[in-house]
């Protein structure tokens, strides 16, 4: 429906936002991935399969392990590698390869290490399946790896080769050191254990999803009998899977269990990581309303907690994530403060995504950054100096730029990213904090990097210089920002591309492309925007008008009540305000209101559901993928995190699903659904199939066979995709000027 090892900060809906065209495929951007040396001045790549080191300040090249040194003894060919990670003194590296896809992303596979010193290749659980290890990482002295094959934790002895199994009773709905569906879903849990800091034991979660019950798809296509496919999915309404978490000794395989207060399948462990020197563990819980965030100090060796630090929220406790949520080593840190025994943190509760210090010994909080405007995204700690680096965006909600502030919370916020370059930025810092690599985008520039100096935010050389070569790299601006107040007096922001040879004289048709949901904006500031994936060819060369909007209740930085206000009130609040928005774009003198298209996908797909039917009299073509017709179908994660629980509210998921409202279709729509959907299941589709045929109302429906939430499975998929959306559009919705 939906999607650094320091905290970055950002909200758990931005787990769901990818670039649309990522929606079909979740590969590797093995050139984008970069590893900081400890001592932060190069860094590691991987360039054409093998690894290379970059040392600063002018990128000095070194191929520090080769093709020929990837081939294993024995082999002609090389390992094709997808991933690496370091030993903590990066005197070896595990290289992930052989992967497999498990529900989103590629996190089973093969590992090996590379160890500098002896110039060997190694391979780790060679007595398991093949392509069936995940997240293996080494023990921070370096000597032992441990790592999850079907759904057991194990480790292993990195000079002997000796492979221990720490847990044995691992099944499809018992999980060690990993996660079910929905964890790995909505919380972005994926890699479930951590190494504690002597090297002598493990903590890791435990997923009881045996009370859950199985969802069915029906495989029809891949054998002459039809093939049941069970998953294990908690609907809306349904108890979340029991969660707890455990710490094993790697001296006698025995497991002591955190003693959390509360049921473990009416609450959510949502985080957990040993605090720094110490045998104790750092945990989050959440209530299942997720309403009530509660953060404990167990001990990892009796097994005891204490609660440390409590907040809650009318709506929700948004769940602040590390880095990107989409990559393979992706693990929920938190990050502590050393100097003060505290944790940074962030809360909305004076109205804004502020940064605070909260001390791990019970002493007061420290508010950090102070203001009317949100953090996004926390990229550094620069303890030793003080200051904290953040993304923010005070004055418009579409982009991102540096900031620093003080980690004492006195003085002002202080901008970092070049004032000239209005648009997105983002920064990897290197270890030490002296450097960062420097990635800026708008909607007229594509991303474009450079690595700088920290300390005074310049370009290592003038050639990489962004601000020396912005000029070369800009292109036309062909998509147009704005803003707009509906009836409501609700400002929201908004993109639009017109067509190649604009005549403000004529009328065009409008083709609104839309989300809404809490779990995603469309309207940023990048290179991106503007961009209809599913077209074939140029929207704007055949005449269209392509607009989308950001309403109430999607994650924009625009503060707390901004975002909240969905809160029980999906399919409501924020159909309405896009709605409201089409009525005063609908004024405008050279919009045709007899050509108006909308479209959108998951949620998007939901939304345009919605605005067909509550609002015909406006739109008159639609095009829906993957959507959720009915908001009991969905998982109970998500819904009951912004909508309650259906025992207690039922008339608010009523009210918000686009079944009961089907009869009042008008219009003309286009409905796409995969049969093999995991996500949003296919049963929404025969849902809402049926209640159209009850009205009478005609439509054109599109199952894919077997293709999941994103369709990305099955030759030929996107081609007919794109070619079914081109041509519906433009019959029904024709373009150009009249």
């Amino acid at each position: 429906m939906k999607h650094v090892k320091n905290f970055l900060i950002i909200n758990l809906n931005i787990f769901k936002i990818i670039v649309f065209v990522c929606i079909f495929s979740f590969n590797f951007n093995l050139e984008a991935q970069i590893n900081w040396t400890n001592n932060g001045d190069a860094y590691f790549k991987l360039e054409k399969n093998q690894l290379v080191s970059y040392t600063l300040p002018n990128h000095e090249p070194k191929t520090v392990i080769s093709n020929a040194q990837l081939t294993p003894s024995g082999k002609s060919e090389p390992i094709t590698v997808a991933h690496f990670t370091f030993s903590f003194d990066q005197q070896k590296v595990l290289l992930f390869t052989n992967t497999k896809k498990v529900w989103r992303l590629h996190t089973k596979g093969d590992y090996w290490v590379f160890n500098f010193k002896t110039k060997t290749l190694t391979q780790i659980g060679k007595s398991l399946p093949p392509s069936s290890l995940m997240f293996a990482k080494f023990s921070p002295d370096g000597n032992t790896i441990a790592y999850v094959s079907d759904n057991n934790l194990y480790s292993e002895d990195y000079t002997s080769g000796k492979v221990q199994a720490l847990t044995t009773n691992g099944t499809v709905s018992l999980i060690n050191g990993t996660f079910d569906w929905a964890y790995e879903e909505e919380f972005a849990c994926r890699d479930g254990f951590r190494w504690s800091p002597d090297s002598k034991s493990i903590a890791y979660w435990q997923i009881d999803a045996s009370a859950i019950k199985k969802f069915y798809m029906i495989n029809n296509t891949d054998s002459i009998y039809s093939k049941l496919v069970p998953l294990e999915y908690p609907k809306v309404g349904e108890s979340p899977s029991a969660c707890r978490v455990g710490v094993v000794s790697l001296s006698d395989n025995k497991t002591t269990w955190m003693d959390i207060p509360g049921d473990a399948s009416q609450n959510y462990l949502v985080r957990m990581e040993f605090i720094p020197t110490t045998n104790n563990l750092l945990i989050q819980q959440l209530n299942r309303k997720q309403n009530h965030s509660k953060l404990y100090i167990a001990d990892a060796l009796k097994g005891s907690a204490k609660v440390i630090h409590e907040e809650s929220d009318e709506a929700w406790v948004d769940l602040f994530q590390l880095g990107n949520p989409y990559e393979i080593d992706y693990i929920n840190n938190f990050s502590f403060l050393k100097k003060t025994n505290s944790i940074l943190w962030a809360s909305e509760k004076d109205g804004w995504r502020h940064l605070y210090q909260v001390s791990l010994e019970g002493k007061p909080e420290i508010l950090i950054t102070k203001g009317d405007y949100d953090v996004i995204d926390l990229k550094y700690i620069n303890s030793k100096e003080g200051y904290v680096y953040y993304l923010a965006s005070p004055d418009n909600a579409t982009q991102k730029y540096l900031y620093k502030s003080k980690l004492n919370g006195k003085g002002k916020n202080k901008l970092l990213s070049p004032e000239s370059l209005k648009g997105t930025h983002d920064y990897s810092f290197s270890s030490n904090g002296s450097y960062a690599e420097h990635s800026f985008t708008n909607h007229y520039t594509p991303e474009v990097k450079e690595f700088i100096t920290v300390a005074n935010q310049k370009a290592l050389s003038e050639e990489e210089s962004i601000l020396t070569n912005i000029k070369k790299w800009e292109e036309k601006p062909g998509t147009e920002f704005f803003t707009i107040t509906t009836a409501d007096n609700v400002e929201m922001d908004g993109w639009m591309v017109k067509p190649t040879n604009f005549d403000p004289s004529k009328k065009y048709p409008v083709v609104f492309y839309v989300y809404t949901e809490p779990a995603m904006t469309t309207v940023n500031d990048n290179y991106y925007a503007g961009m209809n994936w599913f077209y074939k060819g140029s929207m704007a060369d055949d005449g269209y008008i392509y607009i989308s909007l950001d309403n109430r209740g999607t994650p924009a930085p625009k503060g707390r009540a901004w975002r909240k206000s969905i809160y029980k009130k999906i399919g409501v609040i924020n159909v309405n305000d896009q709605a409201k928005a089409a009525t005063e774009i609908l004024k405008w003198d050279f919009v045709d209101a007899d050509r108006i298209a909308v479209w959108g996908h998951s949620g998007g797909g939901s939304a345009t559901l919605n605005l067909m039917f509550k609002y015909p009299e406006i739109y008159k073509t639609g095009i829906s993928l993957a959507a959720v017709a009915n908001q009991l179908t969905y998982d109970n994660i998500y819904q009951e995190r912004y909508m309650g629980l259906p025992q207690e509210n039922m008339e608010d998921f009523s009210n918000g699903s686009p079944v009961n409202y089907a009869k009042n279709l008008q219009g003309n729509l286009l409905y796409i659904h995969g049969t093999g959907d995991d996500n949003v299941h296919y049963q929404n589709a025969e849902m809402l199939v049926n209640e159209l045929i009850k009205h009478n109302k005609q439509f054109q429906f599109m199952p894919y066979p077997n293709r999941s939430h994103g369709f990305r499975e099955g030759e030929g998929t996107f081609e007919h995709l794109s070619t079914l959306y081109t041509n519906y559009l433009k019959l029904h919705c024709p373009p150009g000027g009249r």
